[in-house]
């Protein structure tokens, strides 16, 4: 998609992202979307999208690091729940409990029995969340291995990119069928009407921005809250110019 094209639809939909986040402080509504998907599918360029012109007090994102020894052996959804949405807020996962349906048993860091609990415990926990009132849409990001593969050479080549590539990243290449069956468990067992799962086609990664906003718009209720201030009165004296006491507190250019 051209990035001219993608910019004016872009545009228009962070506006309406705005207003969500304007709906949500004023009705005390909390919002909370999963992002899962291939790696270098685009979760963060999706993140970065989705908030850009956010009031960075109205939206959190939450990307964990591995689980630390004492986490390890907490109730697996606890790590979790500190993170969840209060009154008002928007918050996004760049992936989250589901690391346990997928990069977890692929590379052999929790038992079968762990998964298997998973798979029983996740519809459960989150039909508490949506019993209590959490909006809950959750993600997956679907890139072809062809156009991942050549992601992934960019990052390796790229030094500014190359932060974004891990050794499980790396392991997980040959294991691209594996992951795919191993998704699918996941979406059969944990879709619901309360909590559903929607599959976006990132091989386009501006296409499927667009897609999935869209979508995440859709879902919700009627947003529509007025804002409070449209223009402003003009000011009684003329505009002041900056002046320090010490000048010699200015950095840069100061003419």
């Amino acid at each position: 998609m051209k990035r001219k094209d993608y910019e004016d639809a872009l545009e228009g939909l962070q506006a309406e992202l705005v207003g969500v986040s304007r709906w949500l402080r004023a009705s005390g509504k909390r919002l909370l979307v999963i992002l899962e998907g291939r790696d270098a599918a685009g979760k963060g360029g999706t993140i970065r999208a989705i908030t850009e012109h956010l009031d960075t007090r109205s939206y959190r994102v939450v990307a964990l690091p591995k689980p630390s020894d004492r986490e390890s052996t907490q109730w697996y959804f606890q790590r979790y729940v500190t993170h969840l949405p209060a009154a008002g807020e928007f918050v996004l996962f760049d992936r989250s409990w589901y690391n346990r349906a997928g990069v977890e048993p692929l590379m052999g860091f929790c038992s079968q029995a762990q998964y298997a609990q998973f798979l029983d415990d996740c519809p459960i926990f989150e039909r508490m969340l949506a019993d209590d009132g959490i909006l809950l849409l959750k993600y997956w990001l679907a890139v072809d291995q062809a156009e991942q593969e050549t992601r992934f050479a960019e990052r390796a080549e790229d030094p500014l990119k190359r932060w974004k590539l891990s050794p499980i990243d790396v392991a997980a290449r040959e294991k691209y069928a594996e992951i795919g069956r191993l998704r699918d468990v996941m979406l059969e067992r944990t879709h619901a009407a309360h909590a559903p799962w929607f599959v976006v086609d990132y091989n386009d990664q501006r296409r499927g921005q667009l897609t999935l906003i869209r979508h995440l718009l859709d879902r919700l209720p009627d947003t529509s809250v007025p804002s409070p201030i449209t223009e402003l009165p003009a000011l009684r004296e003329a505009p002041e110019r900056e002046r320090l006491a010490d000048p010699s507190f200015w950095i840069g250019d100061r003419d």
